[in-house]
């Protein structure tokens, strides 16, 4: 696997991604959110963007599975009978979208990726709030989902829209951390078929998505033990300063071509 993995990058460009990932699931166990964001932005600085995606396939599959994992089936089924919508938008946006990123440009590609890190860190950031009547809601599960689905099957993350989707609904947030779990990880599912087929994850690539398993997960059980000591909103903040600077930077890239 190690081998497999300097084939495609040098062992500097290996030794930054094991600590992109190690934060990034510091983050995730700490905050329960922004892996993708911060791996994708991170990984895509150093390593060549496709390779980047396939990368943080598997340990954004793992890091779904636990948190989706923590409620049980009862929890689990009563959010998919409320918001299969969604989920089926999502799921299937992310399938077909995941094809067409072979046919991308690069400096296209870094644009895809920054754009939406940068305006969904700064409307987070700012705490930019939306909201939707009850008589919209369908309307907005089409929208939403095509957008969170689309940017899933491009960058592997429609974490983001799908919070402020919740938030506009005003969703309480007990329940928005279920809905967030059983929406990952169904959506994760999607992500590996639909990566699979398109072709950015197969024999070359997929162990250095596997190798990147083990940071993530020692990232996320760090997290676990430290998210009493943090201030969870002041770490919040300056993980998505850090991503609004990386986002602008693969904007640069991707304007300087």
């Amino acid at each position: 696997m190690f081998q497999d993995t300097l084939a495609l990058m040098p062992l500097w460009a290996f030794a930054g991604a094991i600590g992109v990932t190690l934060f990034a699931g510091f983050v995730k166990g700490a905050t329960g959110f922004a892996m993708p964001l911060i791996m994708i932005s991170g990984l895509s600085l150093f390593i060549d963007p496709l390779i980047a995606v396939a990368g943080i396939i598997l340990p954004i599959v793992m890091s779904n599975a636990v948190q989706a994992f923590r409620f049980g089936p009862s929890e689990a089924g009563g959010v998919v009978r409320e918001y299969w919508r969604y989920i089926l938008i999502v799921c299937v946006t992310i399938l077909i979208v995941a094809q067409f990123i072979m046919v991308v440009p690069t400096h296209v590609f870094y644009l895809i990726l920054g754009v939406p890190v940068v305006i969904l860190s700064l409307i987070q950031l700012f705490g930019v709030r939306f909201h939707i009547p009850e008589s919209r809601r369908r309307l907005a599960e089409w929208g939403v989902g095509l957008v969170a689905g689309g940017l899933g099957g491009l960058t592997g993350t429609w974490g983001p829209p799908t919070v402020l989707y919740l938030i506009a609904l005003e969703t309480p947030k007990a329940k928005q951390l279920l809905v967030q779990g059983v929406v990952y990880g169904v959506g994760s599912i999607s992500l590996l078929a639909g990566h699979v087929q398109s072709g950015v994850l197969n024999l070359t690539t997929l162990p250095f998505s596997a190798a990147l398993l083990i940071p993530a997960y020692l990232g996320m059980l760090l997290g676990f033990r430290m998210s009493d000591r943090l201030n969870p909103e002041m770490f919040r903040k300056v993980t998505l300063i850090v991503l609004v600077v990386a986002g602008a930077n693969l904007v640069r890239r991707g304007l300087m071509g």
